[in-house]
């Protein structure tokens, strides 16, 4: 696995809002696992009485829960709390709120942001994306199955039951022993809680509650992943030519949202200083972007640019940018360069 570099040019410079204020952590907690917790108790309180109001309370609900997963992806990183300790147990018990393994769901990310924009390293907590070299050596069925995951209907639809509820509970046979008790832990509290929860209040409450937020919150992470590395002028390169610093100032987006979904999404739309330096708590990172001038100059995405990114399907290697399947079409010749994920047993080079 890659690092950056021992004497980065930014650490000095970012090093100021790389540390974690209790008190400013624990008002993130409060601010977005309180009223999750609340909400999804007034959410069971109003199935006897509107079920129209028990969907309009899904929205803020999902809205919290997001910014739930933000304080767990902090954690994660280190970056919530001043302890380690206390960002391993924290972690561990949003865990269950996300419903995913602490400790895996860590290792998969730090991976991910040691191999995001490498094209040899792709594959671990990246949405999956090839180049249009390699969509052309694929067979018809290969084609068809790719662009049925990047359909906005696949991906966003049934990605968040993937994404939360079926994928977090699987654990290879050869995963390392802490990577798979984190996996097997974690479902049986999981299978305790909800199983209590169903005994108590009924499984058709139960899924009343718990599904219309997480599902609604699922489908804007995993969107809000997607415009993080996925827009016209992301960056992809070779193993040998890809930079841990390119990667975070041209491969990761500045998405810039109105203040109230700012602070539903927990500023993790400043994706650049993040991806700079993964220390940095959520709270920090506008800051450290104002007052900074050497993360201004990055690719920037508005609200309507983030959802016009969804069409974008796949890279192509010759002109450096992501495209549609139409502009992949459109282009007259082949790539030359044998693809990785190429099967040689299949030559049509039509899309």
């Amino acid at each position: 696995m890659s690092h950056p570099p021992k004497d980065p040019f930014w650490r000095e410079a970012l090093a100021p809002y790389a540390q974690p204020r209790l008190a400013r952590s624990l008002l993130d907690l409060a601010t977005s696992v309180v009223p999750y917790l609340a909400l999804s108790v007034l959410i069971y309180a109003t199935l006897g009485v509107s079920h129209l109001l028990t969907l309009a309370l899904a929205v803020p609900t999902a809205g919290f829960l997001v910014r739930t997963f933000v304080v767990f992806h902090d954690c994660a990183h280190g970056s919530m709390l001043p302890s380690k300790r206390a960002n391993a147990y924290v972690g561990g018990l949003l865990g269950l709120l996300v419903m995913s393994p602490f400790r895996r769901w860590r290792h998969d990310h730090a991976v991910h942001h040691a191999t995001s924009g490498d094209l040899e390293r792709r594959g671990v907590g990246d949405v999956p994306t090839i180049t249009v070299a390699e969509y052309r050596a694929r067979s018809w069925w290969g084609r068809l199955r790719y662009r049925l995951i990047r359909t906005p209907l696949v991906m966003f639809g049934v990605g968040p039951l993937v994404a939360m509820v079926i994928g977090p509970r699987l654990v290879s046979v050869r995963a390392r022993p802490r990577m798979r008790n984190s996996v097997l832990a974690t479902d049986v509290a999981l299978l305790v809680v909800v199983g209590g929860l169903c005994w108590s209040i009924g499984w058709q409450s139960f899924l009343l509650v718990w599904a219309p937020p997480a599902l609604l919150a699922g489908s804007v992470g995993i969107w809000l992943f997607y415009v993080q590395h996925q827009f016209e002028d992301a960056y992809w390169q070779d193993g040998a030519g890809w930079s841990y610093a390119d990667a975070a100032l041209r491969g990761s987006s500045y998405l810039k949202l109105p203040k109230l979904l700012q602070f539903f999404t927990g500023n993790i739309g400043l994706h650049h200083v993040h991806h700079l330096n993964a220390r940095i708590p959520n709270y920090n990172l506008q800051s450290a972007h104002d007052h900074n001038p050497m993360l201004h100059d990055v690719p920037t995405l508005s609200l309507w640019d983030g959802l016009l990114a969804v069409r974008l399907k796949l890279w192509d290697e010759d002109s450096g940018r992501l495209v549609t399947f139409a502009q992949a079409r459109a282009v007259a010749e082949p790539s030359q360069t044998t693809p990785s994920l190429a099967d040689p047993r299949f030559t049509n080079t039509s899309l």
